[in-house]
């Protein structure tokens, strides 16, 4: 009972996350994708009727509508199923970090992936790269505080290892992040879910997760 009681809140708490990103992804979909491919549409339906006052500029006009409507497409895609997750754990987790080093250009990312990886099942693929995609939501929050963030996937005979560092300039945030409860729900998950083993702690001005399985 006492394990009961401890696991359900954290899978509420992962449910809840992820019944949250799909209804976004809906949302995204009815009033961005739609209506673009509603716009896309129309602009063809004109183009039957027109088609010999049509300028260079209308012609450039609704190819940039359709690559934007393709490029929208591809995004979708990547946020549904991640790209490689079929492939390499390694490649989908640094497709994943290309976003936080792009649009944190003033952060230290250290990223060490390897090269080969031992096969894995799509669904624990998935389930790591969600869990890793909440972490780094919930502990790269204050990103004005962050000096530098250590990211590493390694192999140790039979284990695989997913390890996270941050460090931040004041001592306060790795302990606000230490006792978040959300820190805890992502390690009981994957406990669960992939038979693993989690632990996160607090040394100074750096917090540290690392998951084995």
């Amino acid at each position: 009972m006492t394990y009961k009681h401890k696991i359900q809140p954290a899978l509420r708490w992962w449910s809840d996350k992820q019944s949250k990103k799909l209804f976004l992804e809906a949302e995204n979909i009815r009033d961005s994708l739609l209506q673009e491919s509603f716009s896309i549409r129309r602009s063809l339906d004109i183009l039957k009727i027109d088609t010999v006052n049509l300028s260079i500029d209308q012609i450039s006009e609704y190819t940039k509508k359709i690559d934007k409507f393709h490029h929208s497409l591809v995004q979708l895609s990547d946020r549904l199923c991640p790209v490689y997750i079929q492939d390499s754990l390694p490649l989908s987790i640094q497709c994943l970090l290309d976003y936080w080093v792009k649009s944190n250009p003033h952060v230290y990312f250290h990223i060490d992936l390897p090269v080969y990886w031992q096969h894995e099942s799509v669904e624990c693929s998935l389930i790591i790269l969600m869990a890793l995609e909440e972490l780094l939501q919930i502990t790269l929050q204050e990103i004005s505080t962050i000096i530098a963030t250590h990211i590493s996937l390694k192999i140790k005979e039979k284990t695989r290892e997913l390890t996270v560092r941050i460090t931040y300039s004041d001592i306060s945030t790795p302990m606000f992040y230490y006792n978040s409860p959300e820190l805890e729900y992502i390690s009981d998950t994957l406990e669960f879910l992939i038979s693993g083993k989690c632990l996160y702690k607090n040394h100074n001005f750096r917090i540290a997760w690392q998951f084995s399985w």
